[in-house]
């Protein structure tokens, strides 16, 4: 089998829109998904992060179980919005070949509105792959801007996660399989910066 590059973006997209996810509360992801946008108690000045990657949103809110995040919500935004994002993200760390040294990259940190992390992407049972998974991180402007101009639309996928979660419960590997979105490589180009 085909073991994808150590970073990789891989996700669920169109020839406009990527679709990544996001886990909150329900007195925040449940308007968010009935009205297609973030209500106004979604705090824009804060960080967000998010994951391109559904099992990796599965592993980091335990199958839609943890405290404050048993909303689990699939955000398509622009991939114009999405493009910009990374490319003004700085790594979230310091490594060596990518930034000129560590005062070079925490100067690119302190003036960028968005980072990237690469983690492990995560197999069905949420074991750690020898890959990696993008999160990327949006913060001032760029937070305001996904929720107020990047989204095309939210949905409200808690329902899909439970779903997939009791197939694998019951020992129904296959068919879980088979419910999760479809993600592909995405194009991004190359992102050097970003150590991809």
């Amino acid at each position: 089998m085909h073991t994808p590059p150590h970073r990789q973006i891989r996700a669920a997209h169109t020839d406009t829109t990527i679709t990544v996810y996001q886990a909150y509360a329900p007195h925040l992801g449940i308007p968010a998904a009935r009205d297609g946008r973030f209500p106004a108690a979604w705090k824009r000045e804060r960080m967000t992060w998010i994951k391109p990657s559904f099992l990796w949103m599965m592993y980091r809110c335990g199958w839609a179980a943890k405290t404050d995040q048993e909303t689990v919500l699939a955000v398509e935004i622009t991939r114009a919005g999405f493009d910009r994002g990374l490319r003004e993200a700085c790594l979230s760390h310091y490594e060596a070949g990518v930034h000129a040294d560590r005062a070079a990259w925490q100067e690119s940190l302190r003036g960028a509105p968005a980072r990237v992390q690469w983690d492990p992407e995560r197999d069905l049972h949420l074991n750690p792959l020898p890959y990696r998974s993008l999160q990327l991180g949006l913060s001032g402007p760029a937070s305001r801007a996904y929720a107020d101009e990047w989204t095309v639309s939210i949905r409200d996928v808690t329902p899909l996660a439970r779903e997939v979660h009791g197939l694998i419960r019951s020992g129904e590997d296959d068919a879980a399989r088979a419910l999760l979105p479809v993600e592909t490589p995405y194009p991004s180009g190359p992102l050097a910066h970003l150590g991809a």
